[in-house]
């Protein structure tokens, strides 16, 4: 039998609901977060705990973090865990668009099947399902909501470049 519970955090981008399964980071959903879960399924709120999550999306959101060091459990097929483990190899601060993660996936006939699976992503900013973009490079489709994703690359955009000017002082 599965312990399930979640935890509600506050953040730039509003009320995050992060679940943990057995202990373990299996869900990381927004307000009015698309195909998100059930209420039932998140299992017992609780008031604390989730410590590490809560501690590195803080420092993401301060831009003091590029990657994060979590344990996660997915649960999809095995052509969503494929997708999902593309998407974690996008570096901050850079795009890729639903064709190039089907070429990579050696099907670009895929790219309709990219994207949903990009849509299931359970665990969104950790998993940087926001870090794909059209071919064009427009903002499409995102289950936390396009200004969420615009406010996200922005963020990782605004931290790269602050980067760079570092470097070059």
């Amino acid at each position: 039998m599965s312990m399930i519970e979640h935890f509600l955090m506050e953040s730039p981008l509003g009320t995050l609901t992060l679940v943990n399964t057995n202990g373990v980071l299996s869900g990381l959903y927004m307000p009015n977060h698309l195909r998100g879960p059930k209420a039932d399924s998140l299992g017992s709120r609780v008031t604390s705990g989730f410590d590490s999550v809560r501690s590195q999306l803080g420092e993401y959101f301060e831009r003091k973090r590029i990657h994060f060091d979590l344990r996660i459990a997915l649960c999809g097929t095995t052509f969503q865990q494929s997708v999902w483990k593309l998407l974690q190899t996008i570096p901050y601060g850079e795009t890729r668009s639903y064709g190039e993660l089907a070429d990579l996936l050696g099907n670009r006939l895929a790219i309709r099947a990219v994207g949903l699976a990009n849509g299931r992503n359970p665990i969104s900013i950790i998993i940087p399902c926001h870090r794909v973009v059209g071919s064009n490079g427009s903002l499409t489709g995102y289950a936390g909501g396009l200004e969420r994703k615009r406010r996200l690359l922005e963020l990782e955009a605004a931290n790269v470049t602050s980067q760079q000017q570092l470097s070059l002082s």
